[in-house]
């Protein structure tokens, strides 16, 4: 298994003993005691992460991946979405074409 999945378990988990915590006192806090914050930040870190892929290189690249995930995890738990409900949807994807489950969702 990737140490990525490793270091998102330990940052989910961080992620989440931060709800109810000090807005004022902490960045992780503050996205969770406010979804569309969260969701904005998620957008813009998606925008960094695209241009890092076109035009600066593999090092920024894992960089802006490495905001973009914490910004992910912090919305998920913002909106009161479990990442096992994430899990259940690609789950239920696996072994269909892309092109067939796009088509079945009208995309």
């Amino acid at each position: 298994m990737s140490r990525l999945f490793e270091v998102l378990e330990r940052l989910a988990a961080t992620v989440e003993s931060r709800k109810g915590g000090d807005p004022g006192a902490s960045y992780t806090a503050k996205l969770l005691n406010d979804p569309a914050l969260a969701a904005k930040k998620l957008g813009e870190e998606a925008v960094e992460t695209v241009i890092a892929a076109v035009a600066q290189g593999p090092e920024a690249l894992a960089a802006e991946s490495a905001d973009l995930l914490y910004h992910w995890l912090a919305l998920m738990a913002a909106a009161g979405v479990s990442l096992d409900a994430v899990a259940e949807k690609l789950e239920a994807r696996e072994g269909t074409s892309g092109h067939a489950e796009k088509a079945a969702r009208g995309g």
